[in-house]
Order: structure tokens, then C-alpha cells, then sequence
């Protein structure tokens, strides 16, 4: 039996969808490991999605992620120095923590997506670890934190094994070995998609739009958008997405399978939150993406985006007067697969490997 310790980042729900693809995916091939989820966010979300004998949880904080200025969507640099500056105080004593827990569990593996934590503790135990993401968090501060701040966490992503490298990123450097896996995304049952439609679109002849900000976006004012007027659209919102009108429906705010709502849409406008992206792209659905010029990973991702033909953009200001205007489309085949099967099949070596060595 092998034992996998998983670090999930704390930031938002994205990091934990595309965990729970791969971590499903695993179990269905590997039912005998035994997986060990570290995080604190997201952790009802996780365990209502990961109701497995096999996953135990371990509450932790992972990282510290982005912070906004209050009803916006551009990052608060200060508020996000001062919560950085606290994480990493015991820095040395949070690594001997993670030593101690690797030797007690007896862990086999490390993966993690994409918190700097596990690796440096990971290399003083001897074990293989792998990081799983579109970004890392050294590379996402470097316009928003000093260098000197953000060495401590450019020591500990050096230490990674392997880097699974997905779609958007900009993280060559790194002195590890290196995969490319694209996307990937939660699986999707066909008859959920059908209750979603007859729930929306019962006609079928409706365009259905999935309008969402991420889950750690609040304050910011939508009610009034000009979006919701237009023609023969219904829309779906995330649960925190406060908008009463009869064409507009929320998702159930204790709803685990959001990407059933989006394989749905016709049409996903978001911010560039890569699980999101991830989800649409897998699924064909085209997207309309929300311009953040201060966000490193943001423009990564719309670049991928821009680059490979998978939608257009859209700033804020023009969001605050666009309305969607044509018939209902066909959603055609873009060439990207769901690459949670490949990635899978890739840990199972590097557990193997972990054997060997």
C-alpha cells in the first residue's frame, strides 16, 4: 500500500476541483493507496467530494494566495505582504513539522498543487515530490512582493522532484524533471448535465451563459449589469453571485459538481481562474474572459487562451455594458482533452520510482 500526502493550496476552490479529478481518477486505478489531503479552505468541499475510506484529512494551512482591494479585482499588495510576512515567521519550524509528519505516516509520495510547503521537508526526508499546477506561488508574487521576500519560497520549489506543468505557465526554470499535461477537469455524468438543462433551458433553445467570479470574490456590484437583459439567455451564477432575476439561477451553495453547470453553458464569463478555464475548455464551451492586468497568472492563462483560439477577453469597464447578443451555437470540438487519466498514469510511476529508490 502506498501512502500519498496531497497539499491542496488555500486559495479559492480552484486548486481543490482539479485535486478532486485527479485524486478521483487515482482511486479508481490505484484503490489501495492511501491518500492524505492537507488543507484548510476548502476542506467541507473536499471531503463531501473525496467520500473515499482511503482519503483522511489533515487540517493546514498550505499558503497564503491573493488578496483584494476591498470590492474589486485587483490585488491588495499590502494586506497581502503583511499576511505573507506572517505565514513564513516560522518558516524553519513549520519544515520540521512537515519532516515529522512524512516520517510518522510513513508517506511514500509527496504531490502538491501548488503550496511551497511540503518540498523543502520532502527533500530533507529523501522523498520524491511533485508539484501539479499552472503557476507557483513564487512566480505569481514577483510583480506583487520584493525578491528578498519570496527567496524563502524559491528555495522550496527548487526542491520539487517533478513538475506536472499545465496549460499557461511560465515555469522553465525550475532544476527539476518536468510533464505537460494541458487540462484537466472533473469528469462530467451526461444525465446531470440533462437535469441541469431541463432545470434552465427546459426548451433547449435558449443560450445558457455561466457568469461566475470565483468563490473568494464578494463585494463587487453585478445586480445591475446590463448582462442579465440580454436576449433569449438564461444564466448561471455561482452560489456567491448575488443576482434576482427569473432568468438567472444560482448553483445550490452545498453543490459539489459545478463543472457539470459549466460542460452546460454555451458561453462561461469568469475571471481567468484556471479550474474554471480548465473545466470549459475540457468541455468545449467557449469563454469570455475579465482582464486583470495586475495578475501574473491571470495573463498567462488568457495568453494560453488567446494563443490556441478558446476565447476573447473583456475588461471590467466594458463588462459594466456588455450584453451577449446572437443565436444559440453549436459547440464544436477545440482539440484539448481531459488530461487527469495521463497525469494519473505519471504519479503511479513516480510512486513506483519511489520504490525503487
Amino acid at each position: 500500500m502506498k501512502t500519498i500526502a496531497y497539499y491542496i493550496s488555500d486559495y479559492g476552490f480552484g486548486h481543490a476541483a482539479r485535486s478532486i479529478a485527479i485524486i478521483r481518477e487515482l482511486l479508481e486505478r490505484e484503490p489501495s493507496y492511501r491518500i492524505i489531503i492537507c488543507h484548510a479552505f476548502a476542506m467541507e468541499f473536499l471531503q463531501n467530494s473525496l467520500p473515499y475510506n482511503q482519503v483522511t484529512f489533515r487540517k493546514i494551512a498550505t499558503d497564503v494566495g491573493y488578496f483584494l482591494k476591498e470590492g474589486s479585482l485587483e490585488p491588495d499588495k499590502k494586506m497581502l505582504a503583511k499576511e505573507f510576512d506572517r505565514y513564513v515567521e516560522n518558516w524553519e519550524n513549520k519544515i520540521q513539522l512537515e519532516v515529522q509528519f512524512f516520517q510518522q505516516m510513513k508517506i511514500d509520495l509527496v504531490v502538491s498543487d501548488i503550496s511551497p510547503l511540503p518540498f523543502e521537508a520532502a527533500d530533507k526526508v529523501g522523498i520524491r515530490s511533485i508539484g501539479i499546477s499552472n503557476f507557483t506561488w513564487y512566480t505569481a508574487y514577483e510583480s506583487l512582493l520584493d525578491q528578498k521576500r519570496l527567496e524563502i519560497w524559491k528555495s522550496s520549489y527548487s526542491k520539487m522532484t517533478c513538475f506536472f506543468l499545465l496549460a499557461g505557465n511560465q515555469e522553465s526554470d525550475w532544476p527539476c524533471e518536468k510533464r505537460l499535461f494541458p487540462f484537466c477537469a472533473r469528469k462530467v455524468r451526461a444525465e446531470k448535465m440533462e437535469h441541469i438543462l431541463d432545470w434552465v433551458n427546459p426548451t433547449r433553445k435558449r443560450t445558457v451563459i455561466f457568469f461566475g467570479l470565483g468563490m473568494k470574490i464578494d463585494g463587487i456590484e453585478v445586480e445591475t449589469l446590463p448582462l442579465w437583459e440580454s436576449d433569449n439567455c438564461v444564466f448561471i451564477v455561482s452560489s456567491n453571485v448575488k443576482v434576482d432575476r427569473d432568468n438567472v439561477f444560482s448553483i445550490p451553495k452545498e453543490e459539489t459538481e459545478s463543472q457539470a453547470y459549466i460542460a452546460a453553458s454555451d458561453l462561461v464569463i469568469s475571471k481567468a481562474g484556471w479550474g474554471t478555464v480548465s473545466e470549459a475548455v475540457v468541455y468545449n464551451v467557449p469563454l469570455l474572459i475579465l482582464n486583470r492586468e495586475g495578475m501574473k497568472e491571470d495573463q498567462n492563462t488568457i495568453n494560453y487562451i488567446r494563443k490556441h483560439g478558446l476565447g476573447k477577453t473583456i475588461d471590467w469597464e466594458e463588462m459594466l455594458k456588455y450584453q451577449y447578443h446572437g443565436e444559440k451555437q453549436e459547440k464544436k470540438e477545440n482539440g484539448f482533452r481531459n488530461d487527469a487519466e495521463a497525469i494519473v498514469e505519471e504519479l503511479r510511476k513516480q510512486c513506483r520510482f519511489s520504490t525503487d529508490n
